[in-house]
């Protein structure tokens, strides 16, 4: 049987009330079964997930179905389905969201014809029945380009601040570079380090245009709605970053831009944390105040000039802490 021409790692939990419309927009992606090598991942599921994906498997001359008896969250089952891969390309995809037809039929085209490592797109949020456009940030179209170059400036936002894993298609030799994985464990913002990784050690990439990701917002079982300690992985993946492009030769003139994306992000899950329990907000307080005192200070400051004011009045308290142990400790 010939090989697979893309491999689809598709990880889910509880996802029995949309995987169905997910895998079944899988069959029609290219025009022989055999392109598409699914590599479906039951983390921990309580419904009929992995039961619709062992019926959905049949339909796939390649497929994979993997079971964990208890969740390990989309980080670790991604890397899970990493050592799946076949073929000279994969992709990622949530058990909530689905793709027009030939969506990755496009995709290995274009990554084929460009010869480039990985390949973004635009994709739809999808809000009970409004359907958004949302763009890449990225200003060419089907241009190669360096990754590391598509990071700043960083009061814009760019394709770091386009973290999703699950809006393009990668060359292999990702794997093999050792930037395809997930950092283990992570169970919100894994894709944050991730992100950062492809853009700092990738040779090139491209912005393509191709049919749609339609990708579900507010689904109640998503960890964006869900208001737990897991939350607080965010301050980790974002400790991650400052590791990442702290290592770097440009840490400089990139560190700017992670100031920037820690005050926007730690912002909201302030909003967020005001259904959180006391504890758990003050955790998340604590957290970001770490983030905030490994960023340089000239940095920080630049970017809370340049925050809209509810931004600047949601940080306010933590900033004001910042300031006061820093002149204490001068």
């Amino acid at each position: 049987m010939p090989r697979p021409l893309v491999t689809v790692i598709l990880p889910a939990k509880d996802a029995g009330l949309y995987i169905g419309t997910t895998l079944d927009t899988l069959t029609r992606q290219f025009d022989t079964s055999h392109a598409v090598k699914l590599v479906a991942i039951d983390d921990g599921s309580r419904d009929e997930t992995g039961a619709l994906m062992r019926h959905y498997a049949d339909r796939f001359d390649h497929a994979v179905v993997l079971s964990n008896p208890r969740a390990a969250g989309l980080a670790n089952a991604r890397n899970q389905g990493l050592a799946h891969v076949e073929g000279e390309a994969f992709c990622f995809l949530d058990g909530d969201d689905w793709m027009q037809p030939h969506r990755l039929a496009v995709l290995a085209e274009r990554l084929n014809e460009l010869g480039c490592d990985f390949v973004r797109t635009d994709h739809v949020t999808v809000t009970g029945g409004k359907r958004v456009l949302r763009r890449a940030p990225h200003p060419w179209r089907e241009v190669v380009c360096a990754p590391r170059e598509a990071i700043l400036p960083e009061d814009e936002s760019t394709m770091v601040d386009y973290p999703f894993a699950w809006a393009g298609m990668f060359h292999r030799r990702i794997i093999d570079q050792g930037l395809a994985e997930f950092s283990a464990g992570l169970f919100t913002a894994e894709d944050r380090p991730w992100i950062w990784r492809l853009h700092l050690e990738a040779s090139s990439f491209a912005v393509v245009d191709a049919p749609a990701l339609l990708y579900r917002r507010g689904v109640p079982t998503s960890l964006t709605q869900i208001r737990d300690r897991r939350q607080l992985d965010f301050v980790r993946a974002m400790g991650e970053v400052i590791d990442i492009v702290s290592a770097d030769d440009e840490s400089e003139r990139l560190l700017a831009k992670v100031a920037w994306t820690v005050l926007a992000l730690s912002s909201r899950h302030l909003v967020r944390s005001r259904r959180m329990t006391p504890q758990l907000r003050a955790e998340m307080r604590d957290g970001i105040r770490g983030l905030l005192g490994r960023l340089p200070e000239s940095s920080v400051q630049t970017v809370v000039r340049r925050l809209d004011g509810p931004r600047r009045r949601v940080l306010a308290p933590l900033l004001r802490d910042l300031l006061r142990d820093g002149a204490d400790a001068a």
